[in-house]
């Protein structure tokens, strides 16, 4: 009995995105589920609320982050001071657990949170990664891995390289096409030294680690998976939707508006479009404002969440035009955040315009919602393509100019090209609930991913 005590605790290592949090709480309620107790080590910074999660130990660390470090355009910075900040008090917060317990069965950490690979060796420790986004994702890292990190310096100049002959290589249909424009731009997104810096630790601790935990469906990338498979030696679980797993998981930073869900209640059945672009990109006055024309020119009622400070110079909504809100009436409802999940899950929502993060991605999937697609940075370039030219359930949006956004919505919503996109997502959905069942493969995975916690 007290080796089972001690052989099933785990701690968790999470960063301070919302796009990360979710899914690590998420996978944190699944584990708890199984019998795991869990303890969460996370950054200061835009850390959750206890109070949520009762059932879990939350440790906070110092990260000496601020709102400056997330300002900068390039997104890798505070990821790279995260892990130089984070390291050593991380290193003695796992110390000061195993003294306590005296056996961690394992340490599942963000990929973000790449010096936690190096910390659980020291250790002794088993380090698993969770992967936030989609397994295509790391079709990238082999090559990066290839090349040497003393020569990061020349890194930049010769990536492209190196990686467009590896894409060259695939000929799977499936990854053709994902078109190599797409993986180009998600290569260049902010190719600075120290995104290349990070993107050769992403390659390393995958690598190293003891397995790869991913929050998708074996169905859904059976291709990229294949070709992973390949370069990583560690397993790679297929866990997801994680979100279908822990649904009542509360993880939101933002106060979601759930009055939205009475104006949703008034509209007529797959008639409303919901536009979300995430907890993260912004848009400029000028982009607003071509938004909110296409809107009011599609005559679709549609549920806009638009974050404070998301409009470059603005608080919230007071640079939309005048005479917009007139136009749109009641037809229209602005949110500052909404419960997305009960919003897709929504019988009146017949679309998603969404940024194409993979936590959005997959749960339009899973409640057969098709998409618009507007990526602003990195692997959401990917996944909009996976959307519109694998799984075909999506349209582009090809630039942010209201003729052209009143075009694409009604070529999504009333024209006959939407009913095939639509038909395509229903039948993801479906394939999705077999795979939350009992016996499907999620379930397996899950059941793998338990084993080697307790194997060590």
């Amino acid at each position: 009995m007290e080796k089972q005590q001690k052989s099933s605790h785990v701690v968790l290592v999470m960063v301070n995105f919302q796009g990360h949090i979710t899914p690590m709480l998420q996978l944190a309620s699944i584990l708890h589920s199984k019998g795991f107790s869990i303890t969460i080590v996370h950054p200061e910074f835009n850390s959750p609320n206890p109070s949520n999660h009762p059932e879990f130990t939350f440790i906070s660390i110092p990260d000496k982050l601020t709102e400056s470090h997330f300002s900068d355009k390039d997104a890798a910075s505070p990821v790279w001071s995260l892990n130089k900040n984070c390291a050593a008090p991380l290193q003695q917060c796992l110390e000061k657990i195993l003294h306590s317990l005296h056996h961690i069965a394992a340490v599942i950490y963000d990929t973000l949170m790449y010096s936690a690979q190096t910390i659980t060796e020291d250790l002794g420790l088993l380090g698993i990664v969770l992967r936030t986004g989609s397994a295509t994702t790391m079709l990238f890292y082999p090559a990066f891995s290839q090349l040497d990190e003393e020569r990061i310096g020349i890194i930049i100049g010769i990536a492209n390289t190196c990686f467009l002959d590896f894409v060259y290589e695939i000929k799977s249909p499936e990854l053709e096409a994902l078109q190599l424009k797409r993986l180009r731009a998600l290569l260049s997104q902010n190719a600075t030294k120290a995104m290349t810096e990070v993107r050769v630790a992403f390659a390393n601790v995958l690598k190293r680690s003891s397995a790869i935990i991913v929050n998708s469906m074996e169905f859904l990338e059976l291709e990229a998976l294949s070709k992973v498979k390949q370069y990583f030696p560690a397993p790679i679980i297929t866990i997801g939707p994680l979100h279908k797993f822990a649904p009542a998981v509360c993880s939101s930073l933002l106060t979601e508006d759930d009055k939205c869900i009475s104006w949703l209640n008034k509209q007529a059945p797959k008639s409303v479009i919901y536009v979300s672009f995430g907890s993260i990109a912004n848009i400029d006055k000028q982009e607003l404002i071509e938004i909110a024309w296409g809107l009011s020119s599609s005559k679709q009622p549609f549920l806009w969440v638009v974050r404070p400070g998301m409009v470059s110079g603005s608080e919230w909504i007071e640079s939309l035009p005048n005479g917009f809100e007139e136009s749109v009436g009641e037809r229209g409802c602005i949110v500052k955040w909404a419960p997305q999940k009960e919003v897709l899950a929504h019988a009146a929502v017949g679309g998603f315009w969404t940024h194409c993060g993979w936590n959005s991605t997959i749960e339009s999937i899973c409640e057969g919602v098709p998409m618009l697609c507007r990526p602003f940075f990195g692997d959401q370039y990917l996944n909009t393509s996976s959307i519109c030219n694998v799984w075909k359930i999506g349209l582009e949006v090809q630039n942010l100019e209201r003729g052209n956004i009143e075009r694409t919505i009604k070529r999504l919503m009333v024209d006959m090209e939407g009913n095939g996109i639509r038909k395509r997502a229903i039948d993801l959905k479906e394939k999705a609930a077999f795979y939350l069942m009992e016996e499907g493969s999620t379930s397996c995975s899950l059941n793998m991913l338990i084993k080697r916690i307790l194997s060590v």
